[in-house]
């Protein structure tokens, strides 16, 4: 399997953006519908690569996937303190799951975290049904923050998105 976790390029921007919207709206993770704005910003990779790490999971010459990584605050952490790294957005194109590509993303950002200055956790939202990015993180260490679960649209009661963190 050729593998390779790098940069995304300006070329790949539409690709990775339908990648991520793809694997939110088709595995039923934006339950609030297809017009919600955070579609618009599944989607908006430049504006994710201006503020922040975006990294693909390119197999065999193809964009199979990608991740956003925050490496201390800024505008696109969330749920990030102080001395703490953020992953978001992390998708993978349905015909490329189960062969590593979510995996090798998330372990590039707990390099990245690692190798970054001041940072001692790296720290992520998920939903609840992403079974399989849970499994991926509980591999890897994270572990359940439930004291950190945030609701991102506090008008809809049950969109609870679910906390992990690593220590570094």
């Amino acid at each position: 399997m050729d593998l390779v976790i790098r940069h995304v390029e300006p070329g790949e921007y539409d690709t990775l953006g339908e990648i991520t919207a793809r694997a939110y709206l088709h595995d039923g993770l934006l339950d609030f519908g297809e017009s919600d704005e955070y579609l618009g910003e599944l989607k908006d990779v430049a504006k994710r690569a201006a503020a922040a790490e975006v990294l693909v999971a390119v197999q065999n010459g193809r964009v199979v996937g990608g991740v956003t990584f925050v490496p201390s605050g800024g505008p696109m952490a969330d749920i990030a303190g102080p001395g703490e790294a953020e992953i978001r957005m992390l998708a993978v194109s349905r015909e490329a799951r189960g062969r590593g590509a979510g995996e090798a993303l998330v372990r590039a950002c707990i390099d990245r975290a690692r190798s970054t200055e001041g940072c001692v956790r790296i720290v992520l939202s998920t939903q609840r049904t992403m079974h399989g990015a849970h499994r991926i993180y509980e591999r890897l260490g994270f572990v359940r923050t439930p004291d950190r679960d945030w609701n991102p649209i506090p008008h809809l009661d049950d969109i609870t998105l679910l906390t992990y963190e690593l220590t570094l």
